[in-house]
């Protein structure tokens, strides 16, 4: 109960820093619907002369868009904030007013700042994801339902662990600021499916060779 309560202080905290500047908050997410419905032209660009790319079709692939934009609106709501923290307490050497807190140091540099208006993406990603089983005339059970509920929390806290671990590396590098950029770089890759890549990979060889 003592981290729940803490928790809720946490959100407590954040949510009047965030409604300080109502007309920032609503320009956030409006950008967040504008930077979504860039991707889905984007995939709408690439299906305008085909139906189908390496085994998936539109809106296949709009299901996977709306995943990776829920996990993507999960990073910018708790790591990317507390986590660029973290570099500058190890290398400012303020860890150490962390360390002397009375509470578990990893929850309270997990969790301390949050940015609620990152949620906008993760509950844009799902109602993308409802829309395109909508369009798939696919109706999910309740087992599928707790199924991808638990893939999906099983997601989030792999990609919380292998962010942490790339923040360890401050403490015997001065600045890791680019891990997080390259680890960024990797994970956009997840907004297509793996058989797209194959498939320019494939192309792209075949006119290297020609």
């Amino acid at each position: 109960m003592k981290y729940v309560q803490l928790l809720r202080e946490f959100m407590r905290a954040c949510i009047v820093e965030e409604f300080e500047y109502r007309a920032n908050f609503a320009a956030n997410i409006l950008s967040t619907v504008l930077w979504l419905a860039m991707a889905i032209l984007t995939v709408q660009l690439y299906f305008y002369r085909t139906e189908e790319i390496g085994g998936w079709d539109f809106y296949e692939v709009l299901v996977l868009l709306g995943i990776f934009n829920a996990v993507h609106g999960f990073i910018e709501f708790v790591l990317q904030p507390n986590m660029s923290r973290l570099v500058n307490h190890i290398r400012k050497g303020t860890l150490d007013f962390v360390l002397m807190k009375p509470v578990d140091s990893q929850f309270y540099i997990s969790f301390r700042h949050l940015v609620f208006w990152r949620l906008s993406d993760v509950v844009l990603g799902l109602a993308l994801v409802a829309y395109a089983l909508w369009q798939l005339e696919v109706i999910p059970s309740l087992l599928m339902l707790i199924e991808f509920a638990i893939v999906f929390v099983a997601s989030l806290a792999v990609v919380y662990s292998l962010w942490m671990g790339m923040m360890m590396f401050s403490f015997w590098a001065v600045k890791v600021d680019n891990l997080s950029y390259l680890f960024s770089s990797f994970f956009e890759t997840a907004r297509f499916p793996v058989s797209v890549y194959k498939g320019f990979l494939r192309f792209t060889l075949r006119i290297y060779f020609l």
